[in-house]
Parts: C-alpha cells; structure tokens; sequence
C-alpha cells in the first residue's frame, strides 16, 4: 500500500493506493470523509453516516492513484455525501473540498 498526502484549499488529506493485481484500490481520506474509485462501496458506508462518493475516471479506462481521483468525476454519492453538498458530475477534487 502507497500513502501519499494531498494538498487540498484548506486542508491537508491522505491518499491511499493498494495495489491488486492489474487493478488499484484509491481512496483519498479527509477527516470528515472520503472519495474513491468504483470499488469503494458508498452506500454500505452511509449505514455508518460517513460520507463517501466514487468516481469514474476522466480520461483512460481506470483509477491508478490519487491524482486520478482528483481529476476524476463523481458517478455515485451516498446521503451523507450529498448533505455535504456533494453532487454527481462535480470533480474528485471538487468534492472532497467539501469534506
């Protein structure tokens, strides 16, 4: 697993990469919570009231690491996340400006 910080307006999140073959895992984390690739399962962590929403990628066929996430697009946002102001079509980066 790769841990990389990722420098957002106000504040300062953490990205994860864990590699899995010829796919990866990428999330990136702030304190209040996360947005990550199409393997991140939104709506199980809205039982928990957490606030997530995963992207699709904006340009190649997947999800490789943290800047992917940023430049991605949300797809899928969960009620907490949209209670944030979290919306599909918005950027990675976008949203977790947000959180």
């Amino acid at each position: 697993m790769k841990q990389v910080k990722v420098k957002l307006t106000t504040k300062e999140a953490n990205g994860f990469v864990v590699p899995l073959g010829p796919a990866n895992i990428v999330a990136v984390v702030t304190d209040k919570g996360l947005v990550g690739c199409g393997a991140i399962d939104v709506a199980a962590l809205d039982s928990f009231s957490y606030p997530a929403a995963k992207v699709r990628p904006a340009i190649g066929p997947s999800i490789n690491d943290t800047d992917d996430i940023l430049t991605g697009i949300v797809k899928e946002a969960n009620r907490s996340a949209l209670g944030r102001g979290i919306k599909t079509g918005m950027t990675g980066r976008q949203a977790l400006e947000r959180l």
